[in-house]
């Protein structure tokens, strides 16, 4: 049972929130900044609302960082019903929020929907998420399960998912080996470039994916003295 001073303490705390429905976004990021210099429990469920509708990545970033000065006992509820959401940002910032905590109880809602989700940020939100939060011993499962997203998307979102998969370590070896026999050229590619990385951190992206790619073309490319049909 609650105090009548709790009660105006709830009550005064939530007041101090209404900065985050200002219209300055300088506004909103100081008050994201006290609702975690101050923690409250009164203050997780407008900090998870507005992490869903906020149009600024820079207040975005300081909710999430709110969000985990909170117990996770009391952030982990309302997060992972926002990774349900039918609104993508609700559920890419509630992932990212995820991985910041990480705590492990929150694995079972990194589904292979999410992994897959056709909303490229949620997606990467995702696979960041599952890297942290994977369970000792689902860690081969898990880069199975990246591995079939692998030829998705353009530069930044290929290497989001090399990333992914190189901070497993060898564990994806299998999975992009498998890949690198794939019949699409762009999956295999990204397969070889992602296992170049795996095995030399520090050859870059970029020219690992375009040595890839060279090499995926010229295995394509018709055999001298190979009569090719017409």
């Amino acid at each position: 049972m609650t105090t009548v001073g709790q009660d105006r303490d709830a009550v005064r705390a939530l007041r101090g929130l209404r900065g985050l429905e200002d219209s300055r976004p300088s506004v909103r990021l100081r008050t994201a900044l006290a609702a975690g210099t101050a923690p409250d429990p009164c203050f997780v469920g407008a900090l998870v609302a507005r992490c869903a509708i906020e149009p600024e990545f820079f207040v975005r970033d300081m909710l999430t960082w709110a969000l985990t000065r909170h117990p996770a006992s009391l952030t982990l509820p309302g997060l992972l019903r926002e990774v349900r959401s039918e609104r993508a940002q609700a559920r890419s910032q509630a992932l990212h929020t995820l991985s910041k905590i990480g705590d492990r109880l929150a694995w079972p809602a990194i589904t292979p929907a999410l992994l897959s989700d056709a909303d490229d940020e949620v997606a990467r939100s995702a696979w960041r998420a599952a890297v942290v939060l994977v369970p000792e011993g689902d860690e081969p499962a898990l880069a199975a399960a990246l591995a079939t997203q692998l030829g998705r998307g353009e530069r930044e979102m290929q290497l989001s998912l090399s990333q992914a998969l190189v901070a497993l370590g060898e564990v994806s070896a299998p999975a992009l080996a498998e890949a690198a026999t794939a019949d699409d050229p762009a999956v295999r590619a990204h397969a070889l470039a992602t296992r170049r990385l795996l095995h030399d951190p520090d050859a870059g992206f970029g020219p690992a994916i375009e040595e890839a790619k060279r090499i995926v073309a010229l295995a394509g490319a018709p055999q001298e003295g190979r009569e090719e049909p017409c």
